[in-house]
This record gives C-alpha cells, sequence and structure tokens, in this order.
C-alpha cells in the first residue's frame, strides 16, 4: 500500500467525519439552551471548538448568528474534493 493511497484512508474519514460533526453543529446552534458541556453534546462541541475558535476571532458574529460553522463546513469539504474527490490530487496520485 503506497503513502498516497494511505493517506486516503486516513483523511477521507476524518473529513467526512469533521463535516459531519460541523452540520451537528450548525443544528445545535438553533437550541441555545443546549449545554454543549453536557453528554452527548460534548461529542460535538469538543473537537469543533478548536478550529471554531480562532475563526470567530476573524469572523464575528453577523446579526447575532455565528456563521463560523459553515465556513468550516465548506473549507473541510473543499478539502476533502481538492485531495480526495473524484479529480482530487491523491486521487491523481494513486
Amino acid at each position: 500500500m503506497t503513502t498516497v493511497t494511505l493517506a486516503s484512508w486516513i483523511l477521507a474519514p476524518f473529513l467526512g467525519l469533521m463535516i459531519l460533526l460541523f452540520i451537528f453543529r450548525i443544528v445545535l446552534t438553533w437550541y441555545p439552551q443546549v449545554d454543549l458541556n453536557r453528554f452527548p453534546f460534548n461529542l460535538v462541541a469538543w473537537p469543533t471548538e478548536p478550529f471554531l475558535v480562532p475563526l470567530r476571532k476573524l469572523v464575528p458574529p453577523i446579526g447575532g448568528v455565528d456563521i463560523t460553522p459553515i465556513l468550516w463546513v465548506g473549507i473541510f469539504s473543499l478539502l476533502r474534493e481538492i485531495l480526495i474527490g473524484q479529480q482530487g490530487l491523491l486521487t491523481m496520485l494513486s
């Protein structure tokens, strides 16, 4: 197994999981009464929060709405397509 294939096997699930977690995070923003420090919500909050904190400093809430999870879904989707998509760099190398 080449390193490119191995990287694809690791990156594909990671990027897919992160996209899914950020989509869950977007849904959780609709319910402000939810405590993100309690189980099962912390399973979504803890892996995503390190990505959200630095981006929140660059992109303030627009009209009181935090759009940073939406931006991360776009970033991870773009990375997934560029790296392991049908015409992705790692796909073309393998």
